[in-house]
């Protein structure tokens, strides 16, 4: 059993009176990885930083909770699309930057682990101008892995990594947040079929629910079901890009 709530987002949002996007409902099921898609632009970030209970530029009306009843924002972990590092702290010092803030001791531990997890352990006491833009990536997944919260946003998290590393650092988030509520928004459709246990695509007309491989996440590159689910995910949003 899992500790982790099912978060249920359910409304609408718009911009200066112009809608983002139409009324859509949005269930994340506990202890699994929900993967959202959809073209630039139809409000899958909004829907991030409004579970997040971040500024958005949106007026949104409806409704987001979580099913135990408790508040959410308390319990999230957020990944922005950029990796938001501080230019003047170390690698270590953005990871643990969520303890620092709130004045916890840090876990001195479980931070190198993370670190060696991420391949950031020679570059701990580096600053962020001296990283490449994958290793960027990597401190702020650790930072978003080293806050262990029971729901996690990520935003296209892997985007700036080589496929190795790609295919690497998903398998460490899967391993890493299992018993997590999860939602990643990705533009990559082969992502999704690896890593998602329900996977929906986007427009602004509202959300298509896509089915997803019978093998258990994350699934081999190979897989033919995966390779499937990836196709049918690519002519669903091309369709929908017409």
């Amino acid at each position: 059993m899992t500790a982790a709530p099912e978060i249920t987002f359910a409304g609408q949002a718009a911009i200066d009176g112009a809608a983002l996007f139409a009324p859509l409902s949005l269930s994340l099921r506990p202890g699994q990885w929900t993967c959202l898609l959809g073209g630039s632009g139809v409000g899958k970030s909004t829907i991030l930083r409004l579970i997040a209970e971040l500024d958005t530029g949106a007026a949104f009306s409806g409704e987001i909770s979580a099913s135990d009843g408790k508040p959410v924002q308390d319990r999230v972990a957020y990944m922005a699309q950029e990796d938001l590092l501080l230019p003047w702290a170390t690698v270590a010092q953005n990871v643990t930057l969520g303890a620092r803030l709130r004045g916890e001791k840090q876990d001195g531990a479980r931070l190198a682990a993370l670190l060696g997890r991420v391949r950031l352990t020679d570059h701990i006491s580096k600053k962020p101008a001296e990283l490449s833009g994958g290793q960027r990536q990597r401190v702020a997944l650790a930072r978003t892995l080293m806050e262990d919260k029971d729901v996690i946003l990520l935003d296209e998290p892997f985007s700036a990594l080589d496929a190795q590393t790609r295919a690497d650092m998903q398998d460490l988030a899967a391993e890493l947040l299992q018993g997590k509520t999860v939602l990643l928004v990705t533009h990559d459709p082969a992502e999704a079929a690896r890593l998602g246990h329900a996977i929906e695509v986007m427009s602004p007309l509202g959300l298509t629910a896509c089915a997803t491989p019978s093998a258990p996440a994350p699934r081999s590159v190979d897989d033919r079901e995966t390779l499937e689910t990836q196709g049918a995910l690519l002519k669903l949003l091309r369709e929908q890009s017409v």
